[in-house]
């Protein structure tokens, strides 16, 4: 019910879900306001189902400038196998002090960040995001989180 009453009642717009198939199906109305919100909807879906919490996810209903951006460990730095994989990402979303370093981050750029296995998708607005991924390559990189 938290995806399909923002959806259905504020965007109007049909929203259909096959859970055998894993599909979410989106379509306009006859008094969907907008057209651009089938488009705001297939994003908050897409960001609910990367991970984020449906409160965030709700941002990019409301706000044009937000968006999701995704990338993987590797792509930062190709060499990085097992232990020093392992520590890559502990050092982004460990326990302790890795914890306070994601949110300091998410604090200071105004971003939400969700680490899923080697995948990282930060949601934000476009310079926002970009200095979110700066650091968070900063610390793949082994940079000390100070």
């Amino acid at each position: 019910m938290d995806i399909y009453t923002p959806v259905y009642e504020q965007m109007k717009i049909d929203i259909q879900m096959n859970p055998k198939a894993r599909k979410v199906k989106l379509k306009t109305r006859s008094d969907t306001p907008d057209i651009n919100n089938l488009q705001k909807c297939a994003d908050f879906v897409h960001a609910f189902m990367l991970g984020f919490d449906v409160i965030d996810a709700i941002a990019l209903l409301r706000l044009d400038e937000l968006y999701v951006e995704s990338f993987e460990i590797k792509d930062v730095k190709r060499t990085l196998r097992r232990e020093h994989l392992s520590s890559a990402i502990g050092r982004l979303s460990g326990k302790g002090k890795g914890v306070k370093t994601k949110l300091a981050i998410e604090n200071a750029t105004k971003t939400k960040i969700v680490t899923a296995d080697t995948k990282i998708h930060i949601l934000g607005s476009f310079n926002n995001t970009r200095i979110a991924r700066n650091f968070l390559c900063h610390l793949i990189l082994g940079s000390p989180a100070g």
